[in-house]
Order: C-alpha cells, then structure tokens, then sequence
C-alpha cells in the first residue's frame, strides 16, 4: 500500500513539473514509476484472488516497462 502510494506521488510529480515547465525530459521516469504502480497494485489483486484484474494489470506493466526502457533508450 505503501509503494504504490509512493509511486503514484512520484508519478504525479514529475507530470506536473513536466506540464509546469514544458521540460518532458523526465517522462520515461514518469512512466517507469506508473508501471511500478500497476505492478504494485497487480500484486495486491493477486493476493485478494482476482486473477483476472491482476493479469491485467501486470500486462499493463510489462507495456509501461519496455515503453519507458525505450524512452531510456533515445535519450
């Protein structure tokens, strides 16, 4: 609960900066810490026996993952 708390406020942040200062430098960032919140939460399905909404969230992980490692990659 903590994590995912904590990824959603890092994911909040550096969306406003970026919206703020028109500096997206910093969105592959944003998306990791987007993804690590899905994942977080995927988990928490998981463990509750919603397997369905947990596999989806962990497939929206994976996507927010290699999206973020390719932005990463254009730097």
């Amino acid at each position: 609960m903590l994590l995912r708390i904590l990824f959603s406020i890092i994911s909040v942040a550096v969306a406003g900066y970026g919206i703020i200062s028109n500096n997206f430098d910093y969105q592959p960032f944003m998306i990791l810490a987007l993804g690590l919140t899905m994942l977080v939460m995927g988990l928490q399905e998981f463990k509750q026996n919603k397997k369905r909404q947990g596999w989806l969230l962990m497939i929206i992980f994976a996507l927010s993952i290699f999206v973020s490692i390719q932005g990463f990659m254009l730097y």
